[in-house]
């Protein structure tokens, strides 16, 4: 008897280069397995408010977009859950609240706040997860997202992407 596929999938705004580089090393730093496991993000959309979606609906929304990249300013790193580190969105939340909306085509879908999560507390805590470490984070970070991509996770490995596209442009990828 084989084992059943656990798979999981979310739209998600992928930090842009450069910010995207450097935060991923800072990341490593902080929390390697987490790290190893995808970019570094802002998750959209969880994979239970995506699961009766079609995929072509939740991207012919993406191409119709017309608001441009979708501008967010992060604060200062927080701890929560013991050693888990964010960078909370502190402007833009407005906008990143009305793309949900506009994916899900659900008017009065759930809020969820935009963050960076830098370390995981489901992750073991990385012995360089330390306040003196935290000083070294990016400070006020404006990051404009232009993209939505729908990844995936199976079983615990890496993300993938399995398509990303421009928003309110053409599609990039469409694995």
């Amino acid at each position: 008897m084989s084992a059943a596929k656990i798979s999981r999938t979310q739209l998600t705004l992928f930090v842009p280069a450069p910010w995207g580089t450097q935060l991923d090393s800072f990341r490593r730093v902080l929390d390697p397995a987490q790290a190893s496991l995808i970019a570094a993000h802002v998750t959209l959309c969880r994979e239970d408010e995506i699961a009766e979606l079609d995929p072509s609906s939740i991207f012919a929304q993406v191409a119709t977009w017309q608001h441009g990249p979708v501008a967010l300013d992060f604060g200062l790193p927080q701890r929560f859950s013991g050693h888990g580190v964010l960078l909370p969105c502190v402007n833009g939340s407005e906008r990143f609240q009305e793309l949900r909306k506009w994916l899900l085509q659900d008017q009065v879908a759930r809020a969820h706040e935009a963050h960076i999560t830098l370390a995981h507390p489901r992750n073991m805590r990385s012995p360089n997860n330390t306040d003196a470490t935290l000083e070294d984070c990016p400070r006020a970070l404006h990051l404009a997202f232009p993209s939505v991509a729908l990844i995936e996770q199976e079983q615990g490995s890496n993300w993938a992407v399995v398509r990303d596209a421009a928003l309110g442009g053409a599609r990039r990828n469409d694995a």
